[in-house]
């Protein structure tokens, strides 16, 4: 079975916004439909061992956008990225011990991070071309951020490449990859392989 699709999709072309002001609201003050994403979920283990190293790390940092980042700097800084060393099963405890993934898990160890300290996080998974960057020698693959709810709204954040990117293209939102799997497959199968790739239009 093979499936293809292709797209043209149209962006405003400006990074990532970047509201260093937006504030971290108190819980009991936060809409009912965003308290989801402060609990647990299959890959981010809320409450593990996480949760006091999470204050330890954060908890002096300004309230807010500051302390989102400061958890995306550390996620940044502590783990390596490694396509060959991915798994589909690696969870936030596992990416901070093993110090070591893919995308996802730098996003799955910033959330865990970002709902332990209070600030409801989702994850967001999708397409990112190099738009704006130096091109890497290296295949395309899919992509994943996260969002953090600060000043009354969602803004994205990206632990892996940590500076504002332009064109995501997103597929879908949830808890965590386990809500918004690429695939999911029911008995036995085999991946022969997959192609992704994003090209830069402009306008004529």
């Amino acid at each position: 079975m093979v499936f293809r699709n292709e797209a043209l999709v149209e962006d405003c072309g400006l990074p990532d916004l970047q509201v260093p002001q937006a504030s971290q609201a108190q819980v009991q003050d936060l809409p009912h439909e965003v308290l989801l994403y402060l609990l647990a979920s299959r890959y981010c283990e809320v409450d593990s061992e996480l949760k006091d190293l999470a204050w330890s790390l954060f908890g002096q940092t300004q309230p807010g956008w500051p302390r989102v980042q400061a958890i995306c700097d550390f996620a940044h800084r502590h783990i390596r990225f490694d396509y060959q060393q991915a798994r589909a099963n690696r969870t936030a405890l596992e990416v901070f011990r093993e110090r070591i993934g893919v995308c996802r898990d730098f996003m799955h160890l910033a959330i865990t991070f970002c709902r332990n300290c209070n600030i409801p996080a989702r994850y967001c998974t999708g397409y990112l071309g190099d738009i704006g960057v130096p091109p890497v020698d290296c295949p395309m693959d899919f992509s994943a951020w996260f969002e953090a709810y600060l000043g009354g709204q969602w803004y994205a954040f990206d632990a892996r490449n940590n500076v504002p990117r332009i064109g995501r293209v997103l597929m879908a939102r949830g808890r965590d990859a386990a809500d918004v799997a690429l695939t999911t497959t029911f008995g036995v199968n085999q991946l022969e392989s997959f192609k992704v790739w994003t090209e830069e239009v402009h306008e004529k």
